[in-house]
This record gives structure tokens, sequence and C-alpha cells, in this order.
């Protein structure tokens, strides 16, 4: 079955990387670590070389993605993480109280959101 991919689902692919991505994030190293060794990586030696390509450019992608939904304003930052969790579990029922309460309102919000991050992202090169 051939269908053109809409803007709408390649973000929510997107957001749903991203939530999964930043919540392996640690700001602090794990208690009772060397700092010495607080930025080593894991060996890539049984990685071939387009998986190593892969998650370099991953990683590039959704640092920007963190960038630019931080670089947004409330309301729709918490719309943006609200749909991103939302993406991430397959479900929608995660809410924000910074949202407003009444569904149509939200609606608006959210979609502003998605339409802000959509043009942040195609003019990051991302999308």
């Amino acid at each position: 079955m051939n269908r053109d991919i809409t803007q709408r689902e390649i973000l929510d692919d997107i957001l749903s990387r991203w939530h999964g991505w930043a919540k392996n994030y640690a700001p602090v190293p794990v208690c009772g670590a060397d700092p010495m060794f607080r930025n080593a990586k894991s060996s890539k030696q049984w990685d071939t070389t387009e998986d190593i390509v892969d998650a370099e450019i991953n990683s590039k992608i959704m640092k920007a993605v963190d960038f630019q939904v931080s670089e947004m304003q409330d309301p729709y930052k918490a719309g943006i993480y609200v749909l991103a969790r939302n993406c991430y579990t397959g479900r929608s029922v995660w809410m924000s109280p910074r949202l407003p309460q009444d569904p149509a309102e939200r609606g608006v919000v959210l979609a502003e959101a998605r339409t802000q991050l959509i043009k942040r992202l195609v003019s990051a090169g991302v999308m």
C-alpha cells in the first residue's frame, strides 16, 4: 500500500523518538561513578559503520528537536511535551495543567504548537 506520509505523521514519529531519547537523559552521573570516566562511551567495535552513522545522525536530530522545543513559549512548549508523551505511549491520556481545560481551546493550542514546531524543524533542516 503506497500512500503519502503527512507532516503530522512525520512529526508524531519524531516526537515519539524524542520523548524516548529525552527519558534516557541523566543530568547527573550515577552515584559513585568515577569522574574520569563520565564521558566514556562503550566500544563500537561490534557495530557496523551504518549503525554508528545512524546513531550519530539520530543523536544530532534529537538534540536539534530538544533545542527547538526548549525555545518555544508556554503553553505551546507544554503542548509539545504532552503530544510527545502521548505519541511515545500510543495513548491520548496525558495532560498538562499549563494547557487550557476547555477541550476546544486545548485543541487550538495543540494545533498551533504542532504548526510552530513543524516550521522550526523545517527551518532547522530536521524535516
